[in-house]
């Protein structure tokens, strides 16, 4: 049959008038042809051909419609007259029949509608009931195959969307490799590799794998919020200082709820001065805002505080969740917090922690500015960010204000609303209004690039909700557990000082070497300024280079007060370059105690009284300690054959008093056993940033200890399988370059794309 023909053929039992400019041609057709016709092999729709059920004639018409680059969908129906005959008459239509229907608006005026693909088409299939001997069945009545538009090829066709279809075995597929942690993109590139067909040749978009996974979310939505409540009770039962809260709404669905670990505790008692609240993202799979807060140790590293999902975006949501986060901290505030540029926020931190300084990270601003500044100056864009970022790095606020003022002539802003927003808020991001402060670093480059890879692990732990809390848990984990062996490597450094001056030589034996390393870049610098005395007790300190301005320096030697008009101390806790020349030039070689800050001293808080008197619950903290123990002793061993034979003289008499206690009934509550690999207690040599050589005294020596056998109990997370589980901004494999992966090569795939959210 050839596309400009259009067949219709209309039986007298169909009860149904057609006009002539809907029946088309007319031809009879011999019975004996349509059967003919109809058991041979041929997939082009006929006038009289026989069908069982309407799902049946579309099937085939769909079949046809593929073959020829296009798809239908079900259009006109007749017959519904309430007696009980149903539907007699069937329409199926081309994807692109008929036109856009233009919906006016309220106020009567018309809306401008979506681009739409139907441009008026007239090919269709029309199907008609009828009943031989009272066995219904469906007969083609009109065909016509005539279209107005050009018809697709095959590999375009197969994107439409009447042919994105995921078949059972897929989607099943598709679930389990989501609860693994993998991406969409990872999905479809390991499906295409099982099936063998080329890339991009799927019966199904990556869009079409994101909406199948959201409706999955959607169905377990509710019941994933039961099963997490009852997670966190649990997870309470087992260790009572885990801390979680939650609110349900009027409709009894899980409205906030927020939790934090008992090392998370520990660990702010210490180091919850400056904390980061991030709300940036999104667990779009629950519709919920995920808040994550957390700050940095005496050894830089980033530590995790507390953890929240929020239904809504508003200060009643941020002020709930600020008033757990309290509530589990004893009611202590920070001194700092650094969130995103959020008026809800910036509102519910003034009522709730009205003690507190807030700041709006700098990160977060100068990824606005882009879209708020690069259409409005043009070319002279990069000259203004430049200009910009030189006034928020300035150390007084005087300058900082004529500087504003000259920025906004030079490029002709007084009008513009961005700019007269950022100044009115000036005193929430600018540094010279926030230097008075202390924020432990958390406005470096650095440290706002080692939170952002914190939270993307976060953001790859794909499962239900249920499932986020106990990722969550093993994300801490296994952070705290890589944390505690970079510190116990630090600690077998040897240090280089870098001046040899004796302020060096006293800070190295108090400082973690971090926080050393921050007081070293000042010392290296501190030669290039000249200091001068300019009143009792106050000098001026300037770059050799300057012939006026600079830094003042208040010292007051008899008080040991020293402080500079640059502020860096108050502001990270590290002396200044200016005032370690003034220290330097009045021969002074001691740094008095209230400058080497508590929170940059070495030492944790791990201890031996510390895990004294606690339950049985809380198992995986003392093992924690233990195995920090053990790295310890094995570093301190090897200095020397004497501190070797003693170690091992007194480990064999604390094993020989550990199997003398009874053991536990067998298959009981308590019967669990905890072993770690020989290598998680081999400290590699390293090599800082900075340039200085870390490692053993002897790098030649090793301990033979033997393969230990690998015995896992239920209760004990497995770090070889964290580390496949979350990896970040990394391949599926721990410290696993994505470029060198023969999987993944081509994909271009990088942080952002882990995880299908």
């Amino acid at each position: 049959m050839s596309e400009g023909t259009s067949l219709v053929l209309e039986s007298s039992e169909n009860c149904t008038d057609l006009s002539q400019d809907e029946i088309g041609t007319i031809e009879e057709t011999p019975e004996e042809t349509i059967l003919s016709r109809q058991t041979s092999v041929n997939l082009v729709p006929f006038i009289g051909q026989r069908f069982v059920s309407q799902e049946a004639a579309y099937e085939f018409y769909c079949s046809f419609a593929k073959q020829c680059g296009f798809s239908i969908r079900r259009h006109r129906t007749r017959g519904k007259d309430g007696v009980g005959r149903g539907v007699t008459r069937r329409d199926f239509t081309c994807h692109r029949g008929g036109y856009p229907q233009v919906k006016p608006s309220d106020d009567g005026k018309m809306q401008r509608n979506r681009k739409s693909s139907r441009c008026g088409c007239q090919a269709y299939l029309r199907i008609v009931k009828k009943s031989d001997f009272d066995v219904p069945e469906w007969r083609v009545t009109g065909f016509s195959n005539v279209h107005n538009h050009e018809l697709l090829k095959s590999n375009e066709v197969r994107l439409l969307p009447a042919y994105c279809t995921i078949s059972p075995d897929d989607k099943s597929r598709i679930c389990m490799f989501a609860k693994a942690g993998m991406s969409v993109r990872q999905m479809l590139r390991l499906m295409e590799l099982e099936k063998g067909i080329k890339v991009g040749c799927l019966p199904f978009t990556e869009m079409d794998v994101r909406n199948l996974l959201q409706s999955f979310r959607n169905v377990e939505r509710d019941n994933d919020a039961i099963d997490l409540i009852a997670m966190c009770k649990r997870l309470k039962d087992e260790n009572p200082n885990f801390k979680y809260e939650f609110k349900i709404d009027s409709n009894n669905r899980l409205e906030h709820i927020a939790w934090s670990y008992s090392s998370s505790v520990q660990s702010y008692e210490s180091f919850g001065d400056a904390v980061v609240f991030d709300t940036t993202h999104r667990v779009d799979a629950y519709d919920m805002l995920l808040g994550i807060w957390l700050g940095v140790d005496n050894h830089g590293m980033t530590c995790f505080f507390g953890c929240t999902l929020l239904r809504d975006e508003n200060m009643q949501s941020f002020s709930w969740a600020l008033k757990a986060f309290m509530g589990f901290m004893k009611g202590k505030s920070p001194q700092t917090i650094l969130t995103d540029h959020n008026m809800w926020l910036k509102e519910a931190i003034a009522v709730e922690m009205p003690e507190t300084k807030h700041a709006f990270c700098i990160w977060h601003i100068l990824s606005k500015l882009s879209d708020w500044f690069s259409v409005l100056l043009g070319s002279h864009y990069d000259e203004w960010k430049a200009d910009f970022l030189q006034l928020y790095n300035l150390e007084l606020m005087e300058d900082f204000e004529e500087g504003w003022r000259q920025m906004i002539d030079k490029y002709r802003l007084h009008t513009n609303k961005h700019i007269i927003s950022l100044h009115s808020l000036r005193m929430f991001w600018a540094l010279p209004f926030l230097r008075r402060y202390f924020f432990a670093g958390l406005t470096s480059t650095s440290q706002s690039e080692s939170i952002n890879a914190f939270i993307q692990r976060f953001l790859s732990a794909q499962s239900q909700l249920d499932h986020f809390v106990e990722q969550v848990a093993d994300i801490v984990d296994f952070n705290d557990r890589v944390g505690l062996k970079q510190k116990m490597q630090r600690k077998a450094q040897k240090v280089c000082l870098k001046t040899g001056s004796p302020v060096e030589s006293h800070a190295a034996t108090v400082l973690t070497p971090y926080a050393l390393s921050k007081l070293q870049d000042e010392l290296v610098l501190a030669p290039q300024y000249a200091s001068f005395l300019v009143d009792e007790g106050c000098f001026q300190v300037r770059h050799h280079t300057q012939t006026d301005g600079g830094c003042k320096v208040f010292w007051v030697p008899c008080q040991a007060h020293i402080t500079c008009s640059c502020h860096l101390f108050e502001f990270s806790g590290t002396l200044c370059r200016h005032v370690l020349r003034v220290m330097s030039t009045n021969n002074c070689f001691h740094i008095p105690d209230q400058y080497l800050p508590t929170r940059w001293r070495g030492g944790g808080l791990s201890s031996v009284n510390q895990f004294r008197g606690v339950t049985t619950r809380d198992q995986p903290e003392r093992m924690q300690f233990l195995e920090s123990m053990v790295s310890t002793l094995i570093m301190e061993s090897i200095e020397t054959e004497e501190r070797l034979d003693v170690a091992c003289e007194q480990m064999s008499v604390a094993l020989s008093r550990i199997k003398a206690l009874p053991r536990p009934p067998a298959h009981g509550v308590n019967d669990i056993t905890y072993s770690y690999s020989s290598d998680s207690l081999i400290l590699p040599e390293v090599e800082d940033t900075d340039g200085i050589i870390h490692g053993f005294a002897n790098p030649h020596d090793s301990i033979a200890l033997g393969k230990l056998k690998e015995r896992r109990a239920r209760d004990v997370v497995d770090v070889t399988r964290k580390r496949r589980q979350f990896p970040g901004p990394l391949c599926g494999q721990y410290v696993h370059d994505p470029s060198d992966c023969s999987i993944m090569a081509g994909d271009n795939l990088g942080g952002d794309g882990l995880g299908y959210l």
